[in-house]
């Protein structure tokens, strides 16, 4: 397993590199750049566009600007925004932190939800509680997340009880230790509701089918002719097996924990990523966009072998060389 591990860890390098090179060259697709939509403001000199472009290195060659760009970046040095003027790494860490919060809440509690809720619902097929939830389910998949943020928006505004959006209050600082605590969280329970109403439908209808196919195997048939109690066969043979899948989706979720919740985050006026890589896009803050993009590539490659792992744990029959 550590040999595999550290193949795997490996193999990262060319990957990260391949990705970073394609989507390098595929914003440099866009018309123009930065520096160009400088030149239609009659404000701003072309002499100072010029040294603008010459200091970011935009003068040069794309694969000069790539291969340089990759040398800083292998250093942990992503470049200066060339809209806010300061190190990419300092705005990242600024706002990384609230959406790792938001993220990683509204995952726990989706799984932590879901999972029991589907294997309720196998065990409950075509009840009334299967039906009810079930139908709960394809309304929560059916529905796009912006429509469900607007929805718990317009209600915390008429009802008064949660923000209506934002980090903290603007007298967060005069509250105590505990009331900061809670004017933080009130305004994190909205955000986190819109993303587990989102998500919790699709992950209790999937392990609602993993377990039914599970517990129609041949082996689950088995257990139960050889007279091991149903909460035997059901938690120790037919979980473990049907949890398998979850596990794959898991990892390809940790890929999405810094820009999974981006509209949610706009919507909400959540100071995370979201509207940091969302203006990035739209003005072309080409160092802004790479290292999202490689943070992004970085953690799909790690998701995924976190869940190669926990397959190995959860799975004795699978072994990886």
């Amino acid at each position: 397993m550590k040999l595999y591990i550290i193949k795997r860890l490996l193999h990262l390098i060319p990957l990260l590199i391949g990705i970073t090179l394609i989507g390098f060259f595929i914003i440099q697709l866009a018309p123009g750049d930065y520096c160009t939509k400088l030149l239609m403001n009659p404000e701003v000199k072309p002499e100072t566009v010029l040294a603008m472009k010459k200091q970011f290195g935009l003068d040069q060659p794309l694969i000069i600007q790539y291969l340089k760009w990759l040398w800083c970046a292998m250093r942990f040095d992503f470049g200066t925004s060339f809209v806010y003027h300061i190190p990419v790494s300092t705005l990242i860490f600024q706002r990384i932190g609230n959406t790792l919060i938001l993220s990683v809440t509204a995952m726990i509690l989706t799984w932590i939800i879901a999972i029991p809720m589907g294997v309720y619902c196998a065990l409950n097929q075509y009840k009334l509680t299967d039906k009810v939830f079930s139908s709960l389910a394809f309304i929560g998949m059916s529905l796009p997340t912006f429509f469900i943020a607007f929805l718990c928006i317009f209600a915390a505004a008429k009802t008064g009880i949660l923000p209506t959006g934002g980090v903290t209050d603007y007298q967060h600082d005069s509250y105590s230790m505990i009331g900061k605590v809670w004017d933080y969280l009130k305004h994190l329970i909205i955000p986190v509701l819109v993303l587990v109403l989102c998500s919790i439908g699709s992950l209790m209808r999937l392990m609602r089918g993993n377990m039914l196919e599970v517990l129609r195997a041949g082996y689950i048939t088995t257990a139960r002719a050889k007279g091991l109690s149903e909460q035997k066969v059901i938690y120790k043979h037919g979980l473990r097996n049907a949890i398998n899948p979850m596990i794959t989706i898991f990892g390809y979720q940790l890929s999405g924990l810094l820009s999974g919740a981006a509209l949610t985050e706009i919507i909400t006026r959540w100071p995370g990523l979201g509207r940091l890589m969302l203006d990035a896009y739209f003005q072309q803050d080409l160092f802004v966009v790479m290292a999202s993009l490689m943070i992004g590539a970085f953690l799909l490659i790690i998701g995924n072998l976190i869940a190669d792992v926990l397959l190995a744990v959860a799975d004795p029959r699978i072994r990886y060389r």
